[in-house]
């Protein structure tokens, strides 16, 4: 018998790749002092709330659109990113998204006229679309 799958904060497993990356991150941007672990809460609950009074279910499974949305606020907040940058690299993933044929990786080229997105050494993680992409060290 299969049992449902938990796409809750507490589930052991993660539905998918980017969800564990995005809460790496944030762990990340606490542990190089860019955000403290009460903005990090704070800023969560929040972005749940305001999306609780819109609507959204208290069961879980947005939780972790909750968790770019924070990470999207903050690094706009703290000038990490501009929201313009955000803007346009989830503009890039998209477009990458649709023009890539089914069953094939999404691949997303790094503009070599564009700024580098903020990277945190610790974590080696980057923004992309609506989620995190591993960055090699070597190019930072």
């Amino acid at each position: 018998m299969n049992r449902p799958r938990s796409s809750g904060p507490h589930d052991a497993g993660f539905a998918e790749p980017w969800q564990a990356e995005a809460l790496a991150l944030s762990i990340a941007l606490q542990e190089s002092s860019l955000l403290s672990p009460a903005e990090w809460s704070n800023t969560l609950g929040e972005e749940i709330e305001k999306a609780r009074a819109t609507g959204d279910p208290a069961d879980g499974t947005t939780y972790y659109k909750h968790v770019v949305a924070a990470l999207e606020r903050l690094v706009a907040e703290k000038g990490l990113l501009t929201t313009a940058a955000i803007d346009q690299r989830r503009h890039d993933w998209e477009e990458a998204y649709r023009h890539t044929p089914h069953g094939r990786p999404v691949v997303l080229a790094t503009p070599t006229d564009r700024a580098p997105i903020y990277k945190i050494r610790t974590s080696n993680l980057a923004l992309n679309r609506t989620g995190f992409r591993n960055v090699d060290p070597r190019h930072s």
